[in-house]
This record gives C-alpha cells, structure tokens and sequence, in this order.
C-alpha cells in the first residue's frame, strides 16, 4: 500500500518550507529511514526521510514552496521496492480503457471554506484557481492558491470529483468562508505516464543522482563564484559536491587570446561587454527576513541613537590576557564578551530596554536573553544566548562560536533562534562605520558595533589619538523613552571605557 509523505510540522511559527533538492529521482527504489530529500525553512535545513521500502513518486518539484501538512512525495508498499530494475522496466503499463475510467457521481457534495491559518489571520484572498470550474479533480491536488497577509498557501481538493467554484478569482472571504464544492465521483479517471517514460536503470554509474549535484549551501557559493557545478569534483557520497568543495573551487582563467596588430579604430561603445541579467527565486528565509523587517518599521516607532566609545581600555585588557585566555580556557578572548557584559549589566538598570509589548501589556524579563546576528551564506541568523548575565566571559565566547558555526551550517534548531530579550548586531567586522540597526521583534532595542578607527579627540585640554568606535542603539520609541535609551547607552560606554567596573560589578 502506497504511503503519503507530508512536510512535518518544523516549529511554531513555520508554516511552509521550500523543497531545496530531492536526493532520490521519481520511480527511485528507496528504504526505510533513508535521506530523500532536502527541505529548507526560513531558518534552518531538514533532511526527509523515507517512512517505509518501496517506489518514490515525486508529487513536488525541487524548488517549491509548499505549506506544513502538504502531500509532497508517495512511496509505494516494499514489495515494489524488492522488484528487480530489470522487471520494472519490461513491462510497459497499459491504458485503461475508457470505460473503465469515466467517473461516476455518488450524490455526495463535499463543500470546502477556508481553514484556519493562524491567530491573526482572519481574512484570505482567492488568488488564483489552478482548476476551472467543472473540472475533475483528484483528492489532494492543487486546486487553488489562497494569500492571506503574512504568506500564500495552496488549496489541495478534499475529494475526487467535479468542482463547482463558488468563490472568484481576487475575492477575499472570511475564515470558515465557503470557497467551492466538490461532487464526489467513483472511478474518476486519472492521467498515467508509461512506467517506461519515468524509470531510469540504476545500472550505470553515470545515473547516479548525487554526482555532479550540489547541497543547497555549495550552490549558493558556487553561484556567488560564478561557477558551474559541472566544473567542481564532488567528493561527497556518490559524487555530491560539498560546502568544502564549493569554497575550494576557483575561477576557470580566461584563455589566453593571442596578440594582434594594433587598430586605430575607435571602440564602439554599444557593442561593449556582455549585458547579462539572471533571475533568482528568493528563499523562504530571505521573504521571512523582508517581511518582518518591513513590519518592524511600520509597527514600531523606532529611534537610533549614537555614541562613540574609547576601546583603549578594553584592548590593552585584552592583549594583556589574551594569551593566559586561550590557555586556560580554550577560546579567544574577543570584544562580544567585553559588549554582552556591559550590556547585561546595563539592561538591570534600565529593564525597559530588556523589556517586550504584548498587545496592552509590557512583559519585563529578570534575565538576559542576548540575541547575536549571524551573517550566513543563507541569510542573516540570530541565535540566542541564553542567561547571558550568569555566565563567565569565557562562557559567552564558547557560546558565540558555537552558535556562529552551527548559524553559518545551517544546523541551528529553532530553539537556539527564538526568545531572546535584546540583540546585538556588529557591522564593523565588515567595515562599517555608523549605521542604524533595525529591531529584532518582539524585542524592543538593538545595539549595533561598528569598526575601530583611531581618531583625534580631546582629553584634558589636549588632542590625542585614541582607537574609537561608534556605538548605535535602536529602540523601541512606544515603551523606552529619551532619556532611558541615552542613558542605557552611556552607562554601557562608561563600562566599557572602565573594564574594571565589569569585574566589580559597579
């Protein structure tokens, strides 16, 4: 007996995933518990799984986006997948014959409505019908794709039969709305393809479906590169190209043209270099990442503001140690320790900038969640540190690489990214000087590091240089006032230029 696979519920607030890659081709024999596909969500890559032995039956393509819940492959019962490749492909399937496939109406009118989709959607949009009206349908088939205000979902048929749309294209209906009806037939014919038009002998080496394929990460290098997976040796199972292989791979040099006379014919500037332009479908983490940051401007009333700290302090603390640090305790001693100190300790003088709203309420959190941004090959990540104000400085360093490299291999869990209290966002490891960081909801500030530049300031009357950087703090205007996120800022700047303070505890 064949056995649907759907997308598995991968956290709270996920509702599609992408199918980034099928490790398996349609008609593949596959077994239990082994890896058949690639399914990447806004904020982390899961591997599926065949639940049984048998025939895979592909009913999504590689690329799709497609909601928690959805039917995206069948595998057939394990006798099919103990059949020999030579006896699957010898005998061709047969046509049914008319007859045979002409449906036949039960009496039975089965009425669809929109389904609940989340809290806060109470509204949907018939975006665009897949079937017209009258048409046979199948159960579980695409009928329809319904946009509500946060995502686009698809409307699989609840049963096989005739449809009868009652609600059109661009209307919006309630929750519980009647969308179409479906009088249930018997016998509905189904379209088949010839088993000999689908099956693929596994025989050759060549067939093989992992040589010369790259995982989701090695594409994204491989296309920043320029370069075609084609021209990369897969050193992974079966011939997979790797992440490794991705960064190790270089830019095939140009052939050399050979010399030739010189021309006095100027250059024609309309027949210049190439003028190429190439289409790319976002990922679902970078639609997740642009919706939200265009809410959290338009929902919050949010202000940035700056202050510029003398790091001299903190890096002679630093070059002092460093060393006696690595030794001890097997980690670098790095400036996001020195920063999530100061910061824990300012946010229990100030629990407005730790604080969140929800709805009518303000909820304000004894603890320190400290949300670190994470530039990866997929998007910006923002794992969490949890208790942060309770652990050691060495602590907070073991945390920081142990979540950036899981961040950076797409092996962050969704517990590790949700629930932080306050973030913090360093542009300066890429040169930035000053920039306004944006909040991470439902948090309610974000402070931003930037470069470390020596500048000439005044001291005691005189001008000296000193290693400067400029500090930015975003806030939410609704629940932090003026004076408590300029405060808040001060006091962490004052900590940092008096590392000492952090020890005390002053």
């Amino acid at each position: 007996m064949a056995q649907q696979v759907k997308v598995p519920a991968v956290g709270e607030s996920i509702s599609e995933v992408t199918i980034a890659n099928w490790l398996k081709k349609d008609g593949d024999a596959v077994k239990m518990d082994e890896v058949i596909a690639e399914l990447e969500s806004e904020k982390a890559t899961f591997e599926l799984t065949a639940p049984q032995d048998g025939i895979l039956k592909i009913a999504k393509q590689q690329g799709e986006v497609v909601p928690i819940g959805t039917i995206i492959c069948e595998i057939a019962d394990g006798v099919a997948a103990s059949t020999p490749p030579s006896a699957k492909t010898s005998t061709p399937s047969v046509a049914p014959s008319p007859s045979a496939t002409k449906p036949v109406q039960t009496g039975t009118v089965k009425e669809m409505k929109v389904p609940p989709l989340g809290e806060s959607i109470s509204e949907v949009t018939i975006s665009t019908w897949m079937k017209k009206d009258g048409d046979l349908v199948k159960l579980d088939e695409v009928i329809a794709e319904v946009e509500s205000d946060k995502a686009t979902f698809e409307l699989p048929a609840e049963a096989t039969g005739i449809l009868r749309i009652v609600a059109k294209d661009k209307t919006t209906l309630p929750i519980g709305g009647l969308i179409c009806k479906i009088e249930v037939t018997d016998g509905a014919a189904v379209t088949s393809t010839p088993a000999a038009q689908a099956t693929v002998s596994p025989s050759s080496p060549a067939s093989n479906y992992a040589a010369g394929t790259p995982s989701p990460a090695a594409a994204k290098i491989l296309d920043e590169k320029g370069i075609s997976p084609t021209q990369v040796s897969g050193t992974g199972v079966g011939g997979r190209v790797t992440k490794e292989d991705a960064v190790k791979a270089q830019t095939p040099a140009p052939a050399k043209e050979s010399k030739s006379s010189p021309t006095l014919t100027p250059p024609v500037i309309s027949q210049g270099g190439a003028r190429t332009e190439r289409r790319e479908k976002m990922t679902s983490l970078r639609k997740t990442i642009a919706r939200r940051l265009v809410a959290v401007k338009n929902e919050t009333a949010m202000l940035t503001t700056f202050n510029e700290v003398d790091m001299k302090p903190v890096m002679d603390l630093r070059s002092k140690y460093k060393d006696q640090f690595k030794e001890k305790y097997g980690v670098g001693l790095g400036f996001m320790s020195f920063f999530t100190k100061a910061i824990c300790a300012a946010l229990k003088d100030f629990p407005s900038v730790n604080a969140s709203i929800d709805k009518d309420e303000i909820i304000y959190h004894d603890y320190c969640d400290i949300s670190i941004a994470v530039s990866t090959p997929r998007g910006l990540v923002v794992p969490v540190i949890r208790n942060a104000e309770s652990l050691s400085m060495a602590q907070i360093e073991s945390e920081v690489i142990r979540l950036a490299t899981k961040g950076r291999d797409g092996k962050l869990s969704i517990e590790e990214m949700t629930g932080g209290t306050f973030s913090i966002t360093n542009g300066g490891v890429f040169g930035s000087m000053l920039s306004t960081p944006i909040i991470n909801p439902p948090q309610s500030a974000i402070l931003g590091m930037h470069n470390i530049v020596e500048r000439p300031i005044v001291k005691k009357g005189e001008v000296i240089v000193r290693p400067i950087m400029y500090v930015a703090l975003s806030y939410d205007h609704r629940i932090i006032d003026g004076r408590e996120s300029v405060s808040f800022l001060v006091r962490v700047k004052e900590m940092l230029e008096d590392p000492g303070r952090l020890i005390l505890g002053v």
